[in-house]
């Protein structure tokens, strides 16, 4: 939530958009869309064992099979984790329901496959004698990995479907990899997030971007405070937009423990901000958190 709320930010900010609404309405947008790709992303994984599946059919039915294309490694279209995607009826439930699928680009999903299966850690893996739901599982993370987040074809077919998918690529491909890393054993199937995972998600993102824009004057004030040897119409626009994130909610949310803010707000200098300015942010809000403390500005506890 907090990510598309700082891209919905940074977007509203760099555009001089003054409709408050308009801008609400396209982070909801935007947050729809990342589930989307969530869902193209698995969907795709299916994809790449059908491929498979085909492939060794027609090896097999050549008109003079070889002993390989007779016995073929079948260690990827056995692979447990893959399986188990393929076997989920709310993937494919929600697929369905928002028209999620590689019919019309299988020319694509057999040139990933291609290149998949030239990488050496696909032979060591087709190699391999010991079979286990996480051996796969662990194969299938490392494939995400190494290649469907670096595949260029693959860039390129989602740049063309959605502007807003250029920066959630990250953001989707971490969430495919939790999903995964959280099966267990397999037992339970495919536990898919959801878009939202309560109702009060819903309610969070748009009352952080709301007030992190309505209380901006207030914001900069207290920013400037502690940032006099800094112009602060010189700071990136985005770090800016990430301390008066944090500070929103440290301020306005009394039920989320300020340790909690602060460490979202870390992970999210990580990503969006350069080393030095993920030093300068973490300073800035450690200062005001602590003299917040002490003027008893905020009345909640620290710990989370």
């Amino acid at each position: 939530m907090r990510v598309k709320v700082l891209q919905s930010l940074y977007a509203f900010f760099q555009s001089g958009n003054d409709d408050l609404a308009d801008g609400e309405k396209e982070l909801l947008f935007g947050i729809e869309k990342i589930y989307d790709l969530y869902l193209y992303q698995f969907s795709l994984l299916e994809e790449l064992l059908r491929q498979e599946e085909r492939f060794i059919e027609d090896q097999r039915n050549k008109h003079l099979p070889t002993e390989e294309d007779l016995n073929p490694s079948t260690r990827f279209q056995d692979n447990q984790c893959l399986r188990m995607i393929a076997a989920s009826k709310d993937l494919h439930d929600r697929c369905k329901k928002k028209s999620i699928n590689w019919n019309n680009n299988q020319d694509l999903v057999r040139k990933l496959l291609q290149h998949i299966k030239s990488q050496h850690y696909f032979k060591e893996y087709s190699r391999a004698s010991f079979v286990s739901f996480e051996a796969d599982r662990d194969f299938i993370v490392k494939l995400i990995k190494k290649d469907l987040m670096h595949f260029e074809l693959l860039h390129h077919y989602y740049e063309e479907k959605s502007i807003y998918w250029l920066d959630d690529w990250e953001l989707v491909n971490k969430m495919l990899i939790k999903t995964l890393l959280e099966t267990g054993d397999g037992s339970s199937g495919l536990q898919l997030m959801e878009l939202f995972k309560e109702e009060d998600d819903r309610d969070f993102a748009r009352n952080l971007f709301k007030k992190t824009i309505l209380n901006e004057k207030e914001l900069d004030k207290i920013i400037s405070a502690k940032t006099r040897n800094w112009d602060i119409e010189r700071i990136a626009l985005m770090d800016i937009i990430i301390m008066k994130m944090a500070l929103t909610e440290i301020l306005k949310f009394q039920n989320i423990p300020i340790k909690v803010s602060l460490n979202e707000y870390i992970e999210l200098s990580k990503m969006y901000s350069t080393p030095k300015s993920k030093v300068f942010i973490n300073g800035v809000l450690d200062k005001l958190v602590a003299e917040f403390l002490q003027d008893k500005k905020i009345n909640k506890t620290v710990k989370g």
